[in-house]
């Protein structure tokens, strides 16, 4: 019989904050002034999730120091304006504080813009840890991210369970041995990730307070 799950790992962008918009836009800012005309809104989805390192290897290497510099000066200017909490986060993550779940964060970005996102949806106090690109040499899908967070948890594999909306993170939490959940509201759209088979498919961010308290039961 399966342990009851008293520890979550969330992914942070496109999970808990909908920077899809800030994402895609700031994307169709630096590819448009470089590469005007080529890369449609379409296109561009494939750059959710991966590091900006992985993304502007795969179009230009010789120019990725460069376009990493311009994405993240037009994304730090734009963060507050087009990031915004998904539907029920704020509430739903205090409710499972409250019961006492062991909660981190577990991201491909650096630490600074998820501690700005994280104080955008008012989550300060939340995450008993937060695991970022910044500590760690490998990010998602490898395990290494996640095997710290529990790490530093002091939860094991069993009692703990991966949440995220593309794929890095289902693999990432099946590559570390953790349950895995997608969310439906993923960019990417839900088939693309039932195609991971994650464990659970989320519909709501609140329909973890029903799995912890049925994994509790």
């Amino acid at each position: 019989m399966a342990k009851p799950i008293t520890t979550l790992l969330f992914d942070f962008d496109g999970t808990l904050l909908d920077t899809n918009e800030l994402i895609i836009q700031t994307f169709q800012h630096v590819l448009g002034n470089h590469y005007p005309g080529k890369y449609e809104r379409i296109d561009i989805l494939k750059f959710l999730g991966p590091t900006l390192q992985e993304s502007f290897d795969s179009i230009n290497p010789a120019k990725t120091a460069d376009l990493i510099a311009e994405y993240r000066a037009w994304n730090s200017s734009m963060h507050d304006e087009l990031a915004s909490e998904f539907d029920g986060v704020s509430e739903t993550l205090n409710l499972l504080k409250v019961a006492g779940v062991k909660m981190a964060v577990v991201s491909t970005k650096r630490k600074d813009m998820v501690m700005r996102g994280i104080h955008l949806i008012n989550a300060e106090g939340i995450f008993d840890e937060v695991i970022c690109m910044d500590d760690v040499a490998k990010t998602k899908p490898d395990p290494e991210p996640i095997l710290l967070a529990l790490e530093r948890l002091g939860a094991t594999k069993e009692e703990s369970l991966m949440i995220g909306d593309n794929y890095h993170d289902i693999e990432g939490g099946q590559n570390a041995g953790v349950r895995t959940a997608g969310v439906a509201w993923s960019a990417k759209g839900e088939s693309f990730l039932q195609s991971y088979k994650p464990d659970y498919m989320l519909q709501h961010i609140s329909d973890l307070l029903e799995i912890v308290k049925e994994e509790k039961g």
